[in-house]
């Protein structure tokens, strides 16, 4: 999958989930789901119904995830795609809030579901307040930047995140 250019000279923060694992930047969330190497996919395969707040991920019949999205997304501008040789799952969910300033997901799903853990959602915040800076100072590399900002703030949903049975 392209990444944006700041993502690809930064790296991203991904939150690992059982299917795979997703991130965001300023104005994309991208969600990864990973197959077996023995059991590879085609479109065919995938059934995707992705609405402006909703989605629902369907592989060969069995359901990978669904839910209300934590935020809004211009879906039709969304795009899938299915690489490393069927064994992955790539889609990209352009936001629709991306240009306030402060919104980022703490979790996948509006539910907390797919929340990352406080240490990845730390790192998640300050990659995004790199970016922005990045988007805000184009002629700079921020990049390798580290920040000193205190990130003391972490929502109540990344902290209260049930253990899973």
């Amino acid at each position: 999958m392209a990444l944006s250019h700041f993502a690809e000279k930064s790296g991203i923060v991904p939150c690992n989930t059982d299917w795979g694992c997703w991130w965001q930047t300023v104005d994309e969330i991208h969600i990864e789901v990973r197959f077996p190497p023995d059991q590879p996919k085609k479109s065919r395969d995938v059934s995707l119904k992705i609405a402006p707040k909703k989605i629902d991920c369907v592989v060969s019949s069995v359901r990978i995830f669904q839910g209300t999205l934590f935020s809004i997304i211009h879906a039709d501008e969304a795009i899938w795609t299915i690489e490393d040789g069927g064994r992955l799952l790539n889609i990209v969910l352009p936001k629709a809030d991306y240009a306030a300033k402060d919104i980022i997901w703490s979790s996948l799903m509006e539910d907390g579901t797919y929340a990352p853990d406080a240490l990845t959602f730390h790192e998640m915040r300050k990659k995004l307040d790199l970016e922005k800076f990045q988007i805000e100072n184009p002629g700079m590399d921020f990049s390798k930047a580290k920040l000193s900002k205190c990130y003391d703030k972490i929502p109540e949903s990344v902290l209260e995140k049930p253990e899973p049975s």
